[in-house]
């Protein structure tokens, strides 16, 4: 019976060991999820908020510079070409009768040059000289500027010059409109 024990005792101890010394279970691979966001690029415009063009008697022109005008195009797109344009209200003083209201086609625009443009494409004034200066209304909008073609990111900056037409009735006063610059 103690040969029989001993060999009992023996096998449990050899089972014992036996389970102790099996290698874990790997994991050959594993997985991670990943996530992260891509925004949407933006076609911006931006223009100066005020601009004071001096002064002028009924029957003179005033003209002065708006001040830089800058799109930015970060929509990365395969065809970047976009194109900005300008409106105006009437200009009025005092209560804005006829004797003091400036319509917005006695405004003229001229965009200039480019002053500053990055990326690629073709960037076109709408208005390259001040002889090319166009009425502007507040219904039509008038292109200020182009870009044409290219890829990926771009801008362009401008130095728009603004004539005021005074009509020969004009009442003195300060005079104040909004011109107003789109991009699409």
């Amino acid at each position: 019976m103690r040969l029989a024990r001993m060999l009992v005792i023996g096998v449990a101890a050899t089972a014992a060991v036996g389970l102790a010394a099996a290698p874990a279970v790997a994991a050959p691979t594993d997985t991670t999820t990943v996530t992260f966001d891509v925004t949407a690029g933006t076609l911006d415009i931006d223009a100066p908020a005020s601009a004071d063009l001096g002064a002028g008697a009924p029957g003179t022109t005033i003209a002065g510079s708006l001040g830089a005008v800058t799109v930015t195009d970060a929509r990365a797109s395969g065809d970047a070409s976009w194109e900005a344009s300008v409106t105006s209200t009437v200009f009025t003083t005092g209560t804005g009768t006829p004797s003091q209201t400036i319509l917005a086609t006695e405004v003229e625009y001229w965009s200039g040059p480019a002053t500053a443009t990055t990326g690629n494409g073709t960037f076109t004034p709408g208005q390259a000289t001040s002889d090319d200066a166009e009425p502007l209304d507040n219904v039509t909008p008038v292109v200020a500027f182009s870009h044409v073609g290219g890829t990926g990111n771009n801008s362009a900056t401008w130095n728009p010059g603004i004539i005021i037409n005074v009509p020969l009735d004009a009442e003195a006063g300060t005079y104040t409109g909004t011109v107003t610059h789109s991009v699409a």
